[in-house]
């Protein structure tokens, strides 16, 4: 009878145990992240990383096997943290990972965070606790999507586009140290010869919207005529200028309208008026700077400009230093102004009068025959409008950047 009881309990203890382990090999593992890497800077450490590059791949490991039907950029998502702009990424799944790559390039200096949202689930099931981390792209912030950078670092070549200059096309240049130890060196121009001439110029500022950033410093010893900091083909392309007296600035820009092109100057003196003080009508804004504040800006000390077009507004905005310093709106131009249907940029040189190469140091190439009489605007007089000082980061976009991308990019580029 004992041995009869002892069987039965042993029976009952080993189908008890069968039960328990048949359940726990039942039960599906919990879907946990491993690791978030790009190349090898850690995504997921205490931290968050400040040096992650503009065109990152981004792998995130699981414990188990991910759902590749369950994680989408539905779920998985990348903003841009200083306007909030969802950022447009492929997402594949493999495996236990899933790899996120930006479509394109993210701007430099900025914060941006990705979020693992609800919905990941892993091939059996289990959905992921949802989850976000930040990181920071390296150097310093400027926005995404330029289509050509000029860093002059020892050399006088683009760094994101094709728009080298050849040797031939660099005179009497050379590279000294530029606003802070962060810009690393700046193009230096003597006043008489200088000049980078950069080809197929005409593509830089064939679009819509437009944007084109720089940093300057005028050199006025012994300097007694303008200064012509860079031109394309003077006024049938793009040309911006320093007054002599380091009182005003100009930049002189060829639009593209319904039955041809036009030139059209944003014209910043010192006491500029707009609308609503005398000035033009189309004129939106204008700054009211001294005499003395615009020589303070002008003259022998670094300063950033920036020039935006934006096409489907039709307003164009000059910035110093982060600051809207003048605006225009061609809607406001006068009726019958063929002015009021302009789409955009247009180079509209023609040579030999003027060529499309992007002159840096002169109002155009030494190609282009305009002006080449004149004591102020050939380029083989020595007390010609050549400028003198230096240049550094010019960039351009084929859009218009905002008023608050502009500020981010000064301050954080600044002296």
């Amino acid at each position: 009878m004992k041995t009869k009881h002892l069987n039965f309990s042993m029976l009952f203890v080993a189908a008890l145990l069968s039960l328990v382990v048949s359940s726990c090999e039942d039960d599906p593992t919990p879907l946990k992240l491993v690791s978030l890497m790009t190349g090898t800077i850690d995504l997921n450490g205490a931290t968050s990383p400040t040096n992650v590059p503009v065109d990152p791949t981004i792998v995130a490991t699981f414990n188990v096997n991910v759902d590749p039907a369950t994680a989408s950029t539905s779920n998985i998502i990348m903003l841009q943290d200083y306007d909030d702009a969802n950022i447009a990424i492929t997402v594949t799944v493999s495996g236990k990972t899933i790899t996120i790559v930006p479509q394109a390039n993210l701007g430099t200096g900025a914060l941006y965070e990705l979020s693992f949202g609800a919905g990941i689930e892993s091939t059996e099931g289990e959905a992921i606790d949802p989850f976000q981390r930040t990181f920071t792209t390296t150097g310093t912030f400027a926005p995404a999507g330029a289509v050509a950078h000029f860093t002059f670092e020892d050399n006088a070549n683009d760094i994101i586009g094709p728009w080298d200059p050849p040797a031939s096309g660099i005179v009497a240049i050379t590279y000294t140290a530029s606003r802070n130890a962060a810009a690393g060196k700046a193009a230096t121009f003597d006043g008489a010869t200088s000049i980078i001439e950069i080809p197929n110029g005409d593509l830089l500022i064939n679009t819509n919207s437009f944007t084109i950033s720089f940093w300057v410093k005028t050199n006025s010893a012994g300097k007694t005529s303008g200064h012509f900091v860079m031109g394309l083909g003077a006024y049938y392309g793009l040309q911006y200028e320093i007054f002599g007296a380091y009182d005003g600035s100009k930049f002189a820009i060829q639009y593209q309208h319904a039955t041809g092109t036009a030139a059209e100057d944003m014209y910043f003196p010192k006491d500029a008026t707009d609308n609503t003080n005398g000035g033009w009508v189309g004129h939106t804004f204008a700054k009211k700077l001294t005499e003395a504040q615009m020589i303070a800006l002008l003259k022998d000390t670094w300063l950033h400009v920036v020039y935006t077009y934006n096409a489907p507004t039709k307003v164009g905005t000059l910035y110093f230093n982060g600051e809207k310093m003048k605006s225009f709106d061609f809607n406001l131009w006068p009726a019958g102004d063929a002015k009021l249907g302009v789409t955009g940029l247009k180079y509209a040189g023609v040579a030999p009068e003027v060529v499309n190469k992007f002159a840096l140091g002169f109002i155009q190439s030494r190609d282009g025959t305009l002006w080449d009489n004149e004591p102020w605007g050939g380029y083989d007089f020595p007390g010609a409008n050549h400028f003198k000082g230096q240049l550094d980061d010019i960039r351009v976009w084929h859009k218009a950047i905002t008023g608050n991308e502009i500020l981010l990019m000064y301050n954080s580029e600044k002296p």
